[in-house]
């Protein structure tokens, strides 16, 4: 038997799929490949950067799904499918949206896939492959399973080990899928099994792709003890209320955290609160001692907004891009505000009749990546779309990166934050102008 693991693109640029040059692992294929038997073939393809060898026999493909990777997704379905080939979806998406993706496969798993995925293989190689599989997000890869990153070599990945240490967070953001997807519950791996998962490999710089890994503090500091010896660089996605809570501050640093992605979202205290991001309301009258501490602790902050509230206006979108530049972060991602699936933000934009494309971005043809997907209050579409797109054109021009660059006490702290900086954010910038507007799918 073998099992064919496709980690879907976003779409193409003309008539050629779009190459993503800042492709990370795919983490949870490899994990699932490592809960494959040994009797079992594995292969992955990556539609990101080589072509899918849709005749090669396989009898099973397994395809992990994003809102944003919906279609391409379905594209590669339909391929297998008019060969014979059985397929089954996984992944945020299929979840948010089960009876929808069911249209498109043998087969869906909703949820961790990790915990049905023995009786997924079990019916398969039975020929009695379930319409669907139902399971309960809870803590990764439990029983110390390692990823199979063999299946990760010659693919030109970035020279960065993904790894999870918790899954979901403790906050329940209205426009957020994750919180959707796992029901504002917030599960822990035993840190033993991180520790042997990073000694495991060769690479000293990881990402832990956890959803907020300071959602539970007194939990992220027992981690930081363990990995100090270790000597590894990390960085990871983190609320901003770390800040509050200097002993974490300094393990984090002490234990070679060199950042976070913090989600700033908005300047703006009512978007914070129509977004139900509590938890930022108390730093945002005093974001600047907040990121004093950041900077003080050398963290290279890659900040995060969504753009497109009710509140929001053309001129508070360029005050976002200055607060941006001033503050010197590393990086930064203006994002439009998107309403996903099954969240409380998508309900109440259809119940107020707002949305765009017919409800379904992710699948209709004329929608374009980082496009608005429903109608702003104090500006249109097209504007508040232009608008972000100058915001990250701005801050990735030549100009404003050396501007950055010149901080002593994150992008010039040390040789390896210099070499950092400069590789990435060339490499961002390039990615900022490739995305945008591009077609989903390659059809």
């Amino acid at each position: 038997m073998k099992i064919t693991f496709i980690k879907p693109n976003i779409g193409r640029r003309e008539h050629s799929l779009y190459v993503d040059q800042g492709r990370m692992e795919p983490l949870m294929l490899g994990v699932l490949a490592a809960l494959t038997p040994s009797g079992i073939e594995v292969a992955l393809y990556d539609d990101r950067m080589e072509r899918i060898p849709y005749d090669e026999p396989t009898d099973l493909v397994a395809i992990t799904v994003e809102s944003f990777t919906a279609r391409r997704s379905y594209e590669i379905a339909r391929e297998y499918r008019n060969r014979n080939v059985k397929v089954i979806l996984g992944g945020i998406h299929p979840t948010l949206l089960p009876e929808e993706a069911a249209m498109h496969a043998d087969a869906i798993v909703t949820g961790d896939a990790e915990t049905v995925w023995q009786m997924v293989l079990h019916d398969a190689g039975a020929g009695a492959l379930q319409k669907r599989y139902n399971a309960l997000p809870g803590v990764g890869q439990s029983g110390k399973v390692l990823p199979c990153r063999d299946l990760f070599r010659n693919k030109g990945y970035l020279p960065v080990s993904l790894m999870q240490f918790s899954r979901g967070c403790r906050f329940a953001c209205s426009y957020c899928a994750v919180s959707r997807y796992f029901g504002g519950q917030h599960y822990l791996r035993e840190i033993e099994d991180v520790i042997l998962e990073i000694n495991s490999q060769n690479r000293k710089i990881v990402f832990f792709v956890d959803d907020n890994i300071a959602s539970d503090r007194v939990a992220l500091k027992m981690l930081c003890r363990e990995l100090i010896p270790l000597k590894i660089k990390w960085f990871s996605q983190a609320s901003l209320d770390i800040t509050e809570d200097r002993e974490l501050m300094r393990l984090m640093a002490e234990s070679g955290c060199v950042g976070n992605v913090i989600g700033f979202e908005s300047l703006n205290p009512a978007s914070l609160r129509e977004s139900k991001k509590l938890h930022n309301l108390e730093s945002c009258s005093d974001y600047h001692t907040a990121i004093q501490i950041l900077r003080d602790y050398g963290m290279m902050t890659w900040a995060a907004f969504t753009l497109g509230y009710d509140d929001d206006t053309l001129g508070s979108i360029e005050a976002t891009v200055e607060f941006a530049l001033k503050n010197h972060f590393s990086f930064a991602a203006f994002n439009i505000l998107m309403p996903y699936p099954s969240t409380p933000f998508y309900d109440r934009l259809r119940q107020e009749e707002r949305l765009l494309y017919d409800g379904a971005w992710w699948l209709h043809p004329e929608y374009r990546f980082n496009y608005a997907a429903f109608v702003p209050k104090k500006m249109t579409p097209d504007e508040l779309t232009r608008a972000c797109f100058d915001a990250r054109k701005q801050f990735n021009s030549l100009p404003s990166l050396l501007y950055r660059f010149l901080d002593v006490k994150t992008s010039l702290r040390t040789f390896w934050s210099v070499v950092t900086y400069w590789r990435y954010s060339v490499l961002f910038r390039k990615e900022v102008f490739k995305k945008h507007g591009i077609k989903f799918g390659l059809k």
